[in-house]
């Protein structure tokens, strides 16, 4: 990430601060990675999180989790996913089995929660994960799948149209919030060009339901959007956001400096 901070950003348009805007849909309190990658290049980071991540307790959900960590395959669909997990039930101990995760900052979280045995797909998104040869004959098997409410529904209908019993574990939940006024007028203020950064399909409808028109005219007419997935590509493009870039994959690095090539690239001179 260094080095390509030695590249020439543009400049924001006349009126507004110098650099560049990468506006983050993550949850609430997500975003300090994010907020110094894009500040190391020059740009400013507009936090406009969706939700905000609550971990669920009690007897029930423990046993619930019991449960899907019980099964002959186990899912994590987030970091999120893992902390919330980990802080019902020591996960070192309790894996009997393979374990799975959409991407490689939730395997890094199972690694360092002392989990021997992660299985992550170079592709980090649904698509890859059900593309795991682990996952090549799930027919009657149990899979478990800890995770939150909504999100990720392509993995559990996949998975049992394929035959496998699904032991659902929700750990933690998303709390809707409403944008701020504040961090919306900011948003408007803030320099050009803009990079909308997305990694989750809901987080994109929520925000796109609560941004002004006018906003919204300026995102499909001058913002570029970068996207974690071809899905999210798709979405993004349904709501006539046509500048899409697909990142390698959603870390922050990943989602960085797919915003960083968007700006230096052939296509930005």
């Amino acid at each position: 990430m260094q080095a390509m901070a030695d590249h020439t950003i543009p400049t924001g348009a006349a009126g507004s601060e110098a650099g560049w805007t990468f506006i983050s849909l993550r949850p609430r309190g997500q975003n300090a990675s994010l907020r110094r990658a894009v500040a190391g290049l020059g740009g400013h980071l507009v936090a406009l999180p969706p939700w905000r991540l609550q971990r669920l307790q009690g007897t029930p959900v423990v046993r619930q989790l019991q449960r899907a960590l019980n099964c002959d395959r186990v899912v994590f669909t987030s970091p999120a996913a893992v902390a919330a997990a980990a802080a019902l039930l020591p996960l070192a101990d309790a894996q009997r089995s393979p374990w799975l995760t959409v991407g490689e900052g939730t395997a890094r979280a199972l690694r360092a929660e002392g989990v021997a045995e992660v299985h992550a797909p170079q592709r980090m998104d649904s698509e890859g994960l059900l593309a795991l040869p682990v996952l090549a004959q799930v027919q009657g098997l149990r899979i478990g799948l800890v995770t939150a409410p909504g999100g990720r529904g392509l993995i559990a209908a996949q998975l049992q149209a394929a035959g496998a019993t699904l032991e659902r574990a929700d750990v933690y939940q998303r709390r809707l919030l409403r944008l701020p006024p504040r961090a919306l007028a900011r948003l408007a203020r803030s320099a050009s060009p803009w990079v909308l950064a997305v990694s989750s399909g809901e987080a994109l409808q929520h925000f796109w339901r609560q941004i002004p028109a006018a906003l919204q005219r300026r995102l499909r007419a001058h913002a570029s959007i970068v996207v974690a997935s071809d899905r999210l590509g798709e979405q993004a493009r349904s709501l006539g956001l046509h500048r899409v870039v697909r990142s390698a994959g959603p870390t922050t690095e990943q989602l960085v400096a797919a915003a960083h090539a968007t700006l230096t690239g052939p296509a930005a001179t």
